[in-house]
């Protein structure tokens, strides 16, 4: 952002100075003398203000900022942020009106990202207004949730008792997986009009603010059917997919299950994968409580869905841009997570001219890191011009008149791939004169995505991702699908590799921000049988990471 100047030489020229009393009435002189003791404070500190401005770019800040809570107010640039009140909203999509303390990120967020040319859109706005009604009125403890809690209780669903309908979305896998499945089970809710209900694991309530006004999204720790939901998986008898298998259910019954369980993870089967069916959403559309648990991105077959297409069609007309809404009206870090975040950001990112993100994600077998791993980031980022060449024969190199100091993130689970590349920059000059920092928040050596503090520092770290100007990200990662999508970033995205060889080439730039699924159906459900879902429309393509895997694409 762009800085404030303060010319030091000049920094009393301007100051209100009393005319010589001895030329004026004595009266004129009192007025004057009392008019400066007056004043006397306002000038100590409008001279030490200008006395100590902000440190230069090339001087380390970090013991300045990391004691900072906000951002300071010269960080703004008044030209790109007209009307912060305004913006805050991010263009309508939040809602006015929250306790801004009790969540700061919620609107202090627009202070650390360059202005985003994807504007969500009216219908988007509406119906994000019309759910939190909704919400409000459907809510844990009001009396429409309480009879429809003793509706479940009875033990059957009877049609039309109840004025609401509910989804729950079971904690569930990773934190990456996490996010994006928690933001595909809300598309969902919005299709369906039915109320979100999250079930809040052993993190969730210290990861992020409630997202909605005056009713918590989080499901009562009292719910009647909380206790199954660790052990509901595949073999589940009461998932949709058996309860199909074994012709249990159908649409012409009378009776119904008190509530339906969707497994919609990796490993469901063809059964299960009815739910992205129109017939089988006309069955399910009778159940006023169904509950989800799934680690999929799935909204790339809502997009396949005809009830769902003109919906869909009006809610996103750029449809690149889903997760990129849905994340940042969802997804608002916890204080504590957003100071972790600040800080970070303050010490290490803010004073670059250009800050360039690289998530390193492994699934090979072993520590690491790997020879091949480094020398592909080499690649790709000097290959694409997103870092500079290095001078190795030390030549001498006529420093440029205005060199660019770029900030690398590096997260990665471990540390050698930060080590690498801090020695490459440091070691060597780069032959543009450009100034190289690298930087990285942890190293955890492996995932533990049962630990909170874990998760804290995993969210923190998709969060700076996405708050740089460019983007490497790894093949099959949820953790770079997050941080591309709330940061509106196409990222260049590493191959995986097959046999521990540096792929060639080393990476392709994504055709899309949206997140990939990884797991999608391949069925046609009107002809029943067998498609490639990857080619029956042209906005739905296959992922560049997974040939198999689905995308939303705006082209």
């Amino acid at each position: 952002m762009a800085e404030r100047k303060y010319n030091h030489n000049q920094s009393h020229v301007n100051v209100w100075r009393p005319c010589d009393p001895w030329k004026r009435s004595g009266l004129e002189a009192m007025r004057s003398s009392k008019t400066l003791l007056l004043a006397l404070p306002f000038l100590i500190m409008l001279t030490f203000l200008l006395r100590h401005k902000p440190s230069d770019r090339f001087t380390d800040a970090a013991p300045f900022f990391n004691n900072l809570t906000t951002p300071p107010l010269l960080e703004v640039d008044v030209l790109q942020h007209v009307d912060i009140a305004e913006d805050k909203l991010l263009g309508g999509l939040l809602a006015d009106g929250f306790d801004e303390q009790s969540c700061l990120s919620r609107y202090q967020s627009i202070l650390y990202r360059k202005a985003l040319p994807y504007k969500p859109s009216p219908y988007l706005v509406s119906k994000l207004r019309k759910y939190e009604d909704l919400h409000k009125r459907c809510g844990p403890n009001t009396p429409s949730y309480n009879k429809a809690v003793e509706q479940l209780k009875s033990g059957s669903n009877v049609v039309g008792t109840t004025d609401c309908k509910y989804v729950v979305w079971v904690w569930y896998s990773g934190l990456g997986n996490r996010i994006l499945t928690l933001a595909s089970v809300f598309l969902y809710a919005l299709l369906t009009e039915r109320v979100l209900l999250v079930d809040r694991g052993n993190d969730m309530a210290s990861l992020f603010c409630e997202p909605f006004p005056e009713r918590s999204w989080f499901l009562p720790m009292n719910f009647p059917i909380a206790k199954k939901f660790n052990s509901f998986d595949q073999k589940s008898a009461e998932s949709y997919g058996n309860l199909l298998k074994n012709y249990m259910i159908k649409a012409s019954m009378g009776s119904l299950p008190s509530y339906m369980y969707l497994h919609l993870a990796h490993d469901y089967d063809d059964h299960d994968k009815l739910f992205f069916c129109d017939d089988d959403q006309a069955l399910l559309k009778r159940f006023t409580w169904l509950v989800v648990k799934t680690d999929n991105y799935f909204v790339p077959s809502l997009f396949l869905m005809p009830s769902f297409e003109n919906e869909l069609k009006k809610l996103f007309p750029n449809k690149e841009t889903i997760f990129h809404h849905l994340g940042r009206y969802l997804f608002h870090p916890s204080n504590h997570v957003w100071g972790i975040i600040t800080r970070y950001y303050k010490a290490y990112l803010a004073r670059a001219d250009e800050r360039v993100g690289i998530q390193v994600r492994i699934f090979d077998k072993g520590p690491g890191p790997y020879q091949y791993v480094k020398d592909q980031i080499s690649a790709c980022t000097i290959g694409e011009k997103l870092l500079p060449e290095v001078d190795t024969r030390q030549l001498a190199v006529n420093p440029s008149k205005n060199p660019k100091v770029k900030a690398v993130l590096m997260t990665s689970l471990v540390y050698g791939y930060y080590e690498n590349m801090k020695n490459i920059y440091w070691e060597h000059p780069t032959v543009t004169g450009d100034i190289i920092g690298v930087h990285q928040p942890s190293h955890e050596e492996q995932q533990w995505s049962e630990k909170p503090l874990h998760n804290m520092k995993a969210l923190a770290e998709m969060y700076l991702l996405s708050l740089t100007d460019v983007l490497v990200t790894s093949a099959w990662s949820t953790f770079g699908y997050v941080a591309q999508g709330l940061g509106g970033l196409k990222p260049w995205i590493l191959y995986k590799s097959e046999n521990q060889t540096t792929p060639n080439p080393p990476c392709q730039r994504a055709m899309s921000m949206e997140p990939c699924f990884h797991a999608p159906p391949f069925y046609d459900c009107k002809a029943k049988e067998g498609i490639d879902t990857g080619k029956v429309v042209p906005h739905v393509r296959h992922c560049e990471d997974i040939s198999w895997g689905l995308k939303v694409v705006d082209r």
